[in-house]
């Protein structure tokens, strides 16, 4: 199993569709008993937060965001957990949102100090 996430950093490597995550969201990860939680927020979001579990190295989580055109937003993410082989850990993910139409995949990575 990779490491823990608990007090980690991630980031999009790419931007989403326009109003979404993208690669100036910055995602502060906690971990505990199984249990993740994280807050969010950059570019097009004031602010996010996501909650969920973590079964070896699968995560299950909803997520509610606020966005800079006053307008919010919900919907359910499972992600696989990769340690990159510098060390990094990276989620591969398939969300879809609950609030409104669509869904996707996409790729956060830990930011080290130096790149974020």
């Amino acid at each position: 199993m990779a490491r823990s996430l608990d007090g980690l950093v991630l980031a999009p490597v790419a931007d989403q569709a326009p109003g979404q995550v993208g690669t100036r969201t910055r995602f502060a990860y906690h971990e505990e008993d199984g249990r993740i939680w994280a807050d969010y927020a950059g570019g097009d979001v004031v602010r996010g937060y996501l909650v969920g579990t973590r079964e070896g190295d699968r995560l299950d989580f909803r997520y509610v965001q606020l966005k800079q055109d006053g307008t919010t937003s919900s919907g359910h993410c499972v992600s696989t957990v990769v340690e990159l082989p510098d060390g990094r850990v990276r989620l591969e993910e398939s969300w879809e949102w609950e609030s409104q139409e669509g869904s996707g995949t996409s790729v956060v990575e830990q930011v080290t100090r130096h790149d974020g």
